[in-house]
C-alpha cells in the first residue's frame, strides 16, 4: 500500500488526519543537541513532504509526536517521530511557516530557471534549497553581472504579474507535446508544475497557487562549479531579509567611513589605496632601520674563536615585522648568524649566511622542543611563534648556546 500524498493536489493543507499503518522503533536520530530516540510511523495518507528533488522534508507533528525527519521509501512515505504513535487515526499538522518559505523557494526557482533558460540559454541541470540561501547550477557560458541582474529583473516581473501556478498531471509524450522544459523518462501519470505562460515543469514539491506569493526573487552571486555556474539566490521572506541586512551592512560602513552608503565604495577603494601606501611606507622604513640596526649590532657583536659571529638579541619595542628584514640583512654578513626574538609576541626568526655551518632547521626542533611553539623552515632560515611569549629570553639563551657551544 502506497502513502496517499495530500500535498501533491493541495499545498496549502495545513492539519489532516490520519491512519497509521505501521509505527516502529528505529536508530536513535541525530541532532545538533545529541542523538535523541526515534521511531518510524508510516500512514494510509500525510501533507508532510518528504526530503526530495532539492527540497528539504516538513515539520509538524503527528498527535503529540514531533516530527524529526520525513523520507521516502519507494511508494511509502516514513515518518521518522521522537515518540511512538498510537494505533488508530491520527491527527497531523504542518509546521507552516517552514512550508510557505519552501514553497516561496522551490517555485521561485521554477520561475528563475525559465527565464534565465528563455532569455539567456542557461539550463538548470541541478538545484539546492538549503536553510539561508538556495541554489541553482547553470550549463552554459559564465553568466555575466548584466545577466544575473536580467534574469532577476526578468523574474521578478513575472512575480509582480502573480502568474497562477497550476498542477497538471500527464504521461511524459503528453506533458512534451506541451512544451515541459525538462522531459524525464518514466513510465505512468506525472505530476508537472506550470507556470502560467512561463513555465512548465515535472515536480513532486510543494508551491504557491500564484507567482504574487514567491514575494520577490534577490539574486547573490555566481561561482564556478565544475563545468557550470552556481548561482545563489532567494525569495520571499528570505530576500527580504537578506536585503534588510545587506543595507544594514552598508550604511554601517558607510559610517565607519564617514560617508553616505551610496559613497561607501568609493571610500572603501580611498581607504585600501591609504591602507596599501602605508604598508609600502613601513616596509621601506623598516628595511632603512633594519640596515642600520644591522650595522650597529654586527659592530657590538665579535666573532668567536670559530669565526662565526652570532648576534642573539631580544626584541621589545620594535614593530614585529622589522624580525624578517633585521635577520636578512645580518645574514649577508659572512659566517654569521642572527637570531632574533619578539617578545611581546614570542615570534622568533633566525637566518644565516649561506656560508655558516649550523643547521637552523635542526636548531629549531631542539628549541621547540625545550619550549613549545610552532614554526619551520629551512636549513639557513627559520620563523616560528612560540606558545608563551614570556619563554622568549628562555629561548633565545638556549638557541645562542646551542649555537655557540
Amino acid at each position: 500500500m502506497s502513502t496517499h500524498r495530500l500535498y501533491y493536489d493541495d499545498s496549502f493543507l495545513q492539519n489532516f488526519t490520519a491512519r497509521v499503518i505501521t509505527c516502529a522503533s528505529s536508530e536513535p536520530f541525530r541532532t545538533p543537541s545529541g542523538t535523541r530516540p526515534a521511531w518510524e510511523v508510516i500512514l494510509d495518507r500525510t501533507a508532510l513532504y518528504p526530503s526530495s528533488g532539492g527540497q528539504p522534508h516538513d515539520l509538524g507533528k503527528l498527535g503529540e509526536a514531533q516530527i524529526l525527519d520525513v523520507r521516502e521509501d519507494g511508494e511509502d512515505i516514513v515518518h521518522i517521530v521522537d515518540r511512538e504513535v498510537p494505533a488508530g487515526s491520527v491527527d497531523g499538522c504542518v509546521d507552516w511557516p517552514r512550508r510557505f518559505d519552501h514553497m516561496q523557494q522551490h517555485t521561485g526557482q521554477h520561475l528563475l530557471s525559465a527565464i534565465f533558460l528563455e532569455h539567456f540559454g542557461l539550463a538548470t541541470v541541478s538545484f539546492h534549497l538549503g536553510a539561508e540561501l538556495c541554489t541553482i547550477d547553470l550549463r552554459g557560458p559564465e553568466p555575466s553581472l548584466d545577466v544575473l541582474h536580467g534574469a532577476q529583473r526578468a523574474t521578478n516581473a513575472a512575480i509582480f504579474q502573480n502568474r497562477p501556478v497550476n498542477v497538471r498531471y500527464g504521461t511524459a509524450d503528453q506533458l512534451a507535446q506541451q512544451g515541459v522544459r525538462k522531459e524525464v523518462d518514466r513510465k505512468g501519470i506525472l505530476r508537472a508544475i506550470e507556470i502560467e505562460a512561463t513555465d512548465l515543469q515535472p515536480c513532486g514539491g510543494t508551491h504557491v497557487r500564484g507567482t504574487g506569493q514567491i514575494g520577490l526573487v534577490l539574486v547573490r552571486r555566481c561561482t564556478k562549479i565544475r563545468q557550470d555556474w552556481r548561482v545563489e539566490f532567494a525569495c520571499g521572506v528570505r530576500a527580504e531579509k537578506l536585503a534588510t541586512e545587506d543595507y544594514q551592512l552598508t550604511r554601517a560602513i558607510a559610517e565607519r567611513l564617514s560617508c553616505s552608503p551610496e559613497e561607501a565604495v568609493a571610500g572603501i577603494e580611498k581607504s585600501v589605496a591609504e591602507r596599501d601606501a602605508g604598508a609600502k611606507n613601513l616596509r621601506a622604513a623598516l628595511q632603512q632601520l633594519a640596515e642600520a640596526r644591522a650595522k650597529l649590532m654586527l659592530g657590538l657583536t665579535q666573532p668567536g674563536a670559530s669565526g662565526l659571529r652570532c648576534v642573539a638579541s631580544l626584541l621589545h619595542e620594535e614593530n614585529p615585522e622589522l624580525l624578517l628584514p633585521l635577520a636578512t640583512e645580518l645574514a649577508k654578513n659572512e659566517n654569521t648568524v642572527a637570531l632574533l626574538i619578539h617578545e611581546p609576541s614570542g615570534q622568533l626568526v633566525f637566518g644565516q649566511s649561506m656560508a655558516a655551518a649550523v643547521d637552523l632547521s635542526a636548531l629549531l626542533k631542539q628549541v621547540l622542543a625545550a619550549i613549545p611553539g610552532k614554526g619551520g623552515g629551512t636549513r639557513d632560515f627559520v620563523r616560528a611563534k612560540l606558545a608563551d611569549p614570556a619563554q622568549s629570553a628562555a629561548a633565545l639563551k638556549l638557541a645562542t648556546q646551542l649555537v655557540t657551544g
